[in-house]
C-alpha cells in the first residue's frame, strides 16, 4: 500500500448522516457476513436485502466476487492481498453508512484482525458481525463452482480452509447455523437482530 498523501483534507458534507437517516426513515449500519466459501454468505446477504427492500429500506450488497471485478481487481489471494481487499471494503462500507444505507458485505474475510480493523472504522454499534457457521464438508458439497476440488488438487493456491486459515469470530453479533437453518429462518434471525438494535422498525413495533 502506498503512503498516505499529506496534501488531502477531509471535507465535511453539508448534508449529514443523521439527515440522510431521517430521509430514509431508518438507521444505517454495516452487516458484515463472514464464513467459509460455500457457507451461504452471499445467498443470505441478498435474501436479507430482498426482505429489507420490501420494507422500503435503502440497502446495498457488497459481494466478494463483484468487488474483485472492479475495486479490487488488482488483488490476488495472498495473505497480503486479502488484508488489502478487506481494508478497501471496510473503507467503502464506512462511506456507505454516511450515505444512510444499510450495507451488507459478503466476504470470507478470514482474519480476525482485518474484521476488527473494519469494525473500528465506524462508531460502536455500526458494525454487526454475522458468522455464517457451516462445516467445511458441507461447504464442499455445495461447491457448484468446483473451487474446493481445484484447491485440493493444488490448482488454486491460498484457498481458505484448505491451505490458508479461516479464523472464526469469537464474539460475533450473530451466529447463524447455515447448515441446519433454512434460508427463510436465517433471514428472520438477521431481521430480528436489526429490530433489537433499533436499526429498523418492523410491523410489530
Amino acid at each position: 500500500m502506498t503512503a498516505k498523501s499529506t496534501n488531502t483534507v477531509w471535507h465535511h458534507a453539508t448534508i449529514t448522516r443523521a439527515s440522510r437517516e431521517t430521509l430514509h426513515q431508518h438507521q444505517s449500519v454495516i452487516l458484515w457476513f463472514t464464513g467459509l466459501s460455500g457457507s451461504g454468505k452471499s445467498t443470505l446477504a441478498h435474501a436479507v436485502e430482498d426482505y429489507l427492500y420490501h420494507l422500503d429500506i435503502s440497502t446495498f450488497v457488497l459481494d466478494g466476487d463483484n468487488v474483485r471485478h472492479g475495486l479490487c481487481r488488482d488483488l490476488g489471494f495472498s495473505d497480503k492481498d486479502r488484508v488489502e481487499n478487506i481494508r478497501r471494503i471496510g473503507e467503502l462500507a464506512k462511506l456507505m453508512t454516511e450515505a444512510g444505507v444499510i450495507t451488507l458485505t459478503a466476504f470470507i474475510s478470514p482474519f480476525k484482525s482485518d474484521r476488527n480493523t473494519a469494525r473500528n472504522l465506524v462508531p460502536h454499534g455500526d458494525f454487526l458481525e454475522i458468522y455464517c457457521e457451516c462445516p467445511i464438508e458441507t461447504c464442499e458439497q455445495r461447491d457448484v463452482k468446483g473451487l474446493y476440488k481445484k484447491a485440493r488438487a493444488g490448482q488454486i493456491p491460498f484457498f481458505t480452509g484448505i491451505d490458508s486459515p479461516y479464523e472464526a469470530p469469537e464474539n460475533p453479533d450473530l451466529t447463524i447455523d447455515t447448515q441446519s437453518l433454512s434460508l427463510e429462518a436465517s433471514v428472520q434471525q438477521v431481521i430480528e437482530l436489526l429490530a433489537q438494535r433499533g436499526i429498523i422498525k418492523t410491523q410489530q413495533d
